[in-house]
């Protein structure tokens, strides 16, 4: 038989809603999860929007480099927030063909929505990247960081992405998230961190937290560069 998942969380926050204040109230909370257990720095791939708040303050909290994985789910044309499929910052492409059959999306609706997430990504890795080097993850450990876990579809082709740059171990680390989400992500990783695993069939990222508001891209870019640029960064 195969190994179990390592599956790592707070056991008196299973179950619980509004567990924390804020996404950097998150990222503490994860960063001192996983200080213990990995004394060797990583790479830290937050997932934008809400990714990287999250991981900015695990990065600030643990001294470990910080950089983004840009991914996005293809959305319908009628619903920006449901998604038949997601696409990667290296133009990995996966869709739920059992979501597209159930929406009665035509070939054109598919391509015309894969076009559109495709051009999405490429701005968003370009604006927050800016003329940083392209990921270098080969022979390197690496966690991918977000700001909950739903059904985890988008983080799957995050996954997939990063396995393509021959990173050496692969971790996932998130606030909150679906018990049986969590379970099927960690087994495709070396270990999955989630503070706030929740069962049930009314799941929501947000519920885990007491503050919750869209992250703007302006938020987004002063996260990374606040991260980036350090003590370096000249006072106002």
């Amino acid at each position: 038989m195969g190994k179990s998942p390592a599956i790592f969380e707070q056991l008196e926050l299973h179950n619980v809603a509004r567990v924390f204040e804020d996404r950097e109230q998150a990222g503490h909370v994860l960063a001192a999860m996983i200080r213990d257990r990995h004394p060797q720095p990583m790479m830290l791939l937050a997932i934008p929007s809400g990714g990287v708040p999250v991981a900015a303050t695990i990065a600030r909290d643990l001294g470990w480099p910080l950089d983004v994985a840009v991914t996005s789910k293809i959305t319908t044309p009628w619903n920006s927030e449901a998604g038949y499929g997601a696409i990667a910052f290296d133009d990995t492409l996966r869709l739920n063909e059992a979501l597209i059959e159930r929406f009665g999306l035509s070939h054109e609706d598919i391509d015309t929505g894969i076009a559109r997430t495709r051009e999405k990504v490429q701005r968003r890795v370009s604006r927050l990247r800016r003329d940083r080097r392209p990921l270098a993850l080969s022979g390197k450990p690496a966690m991918l960081v977000d700001d909950g876990l739903a059904s985890g579809f988008t983080l799957q082709v995050a996954i997939e992405a990063v396995r393509n740059l021959g990173a050496s171990s692969l971790y996932v680390a998130v606030p909150t998230g679906h018990a049986e989400s969590v379970r099927r992500i960690a087994g495709e990783v070396d270990g999955l961190y989630c503070a706030n695993m929740r069962e049930g069939y009314r799941y929501a990222v947000a519920d885990a937290y007491r503050h919750w508001s869209d992250v703007s891209e302006d938020e987004v870019m002063a996260e990374l560069e606040a991260v980036w640029c350090g003590a370096a960064c000249p006072s106002e």
